[in-house]
């Protein structure tokens, strides 16, 4: 009855609203799920060698990731930032691996490891977030 188009249709407009009222918080989380996904994606293109639609997918996880370590606050925990700003690294790395040599359990490899980021970022409570906001704010 509905098309893929208006499917992709109703997603994009619903990211957008999603954006639009979010809160930086969640904004990380939204690009982790969408990293997630398009590394889904990129899975399946790998097994049925779609080449075209696996390097397009890809890159845009590489953009994402670029767009995490971008994100990072410097200022605010060196040690853990330096570690995660390492982790994205490697995924970056493991992505491309995977992408020359279509080998999927790079792929999960990194799925693994955003799942486990984005679980702990999940964690975060809300009067953490706000002690965050608030000290953020304050050194603005």
């Amino acid at each position: 009855m509905y098309g893929n188009k208006g499917i992709q249709a109703y997603k994009k407009d619903s990211l957008k609203a999603d954006l639009a009222s979010a809160d930086p918080h969640r904004i990380i989380q939204l690009l982790m799920q969408g990293a997630l996904e398009r590394l889904a994606l990129a899975k399946g293109f790998m097994e049925r060698k779609d080449l075209e639609n696996k390097s397009t997918t890809l890159t845009r996880v590489v953009e994402i990731i670029n767009a995490l370590r971008d994100s990072l606050d410097r200022d605010a925990n060196p040690e853990l930032v330096d570690n995660l700003d390492g982790l994205y690294e490697f995924m970056i790395l493991q992505i491309h691996e995977a992408s020359v040599s279509l080998d999927i359990s790079k792929i999960d490899l990194v799925m693994k490891l955003m799942l486990e980021i984005k679980g702990a970022w999940d964690q975060i409570s809300q009067a953490d977030k706000d002690e965050a906001y608030a000290q953020q704010a304050m050194s603005e």
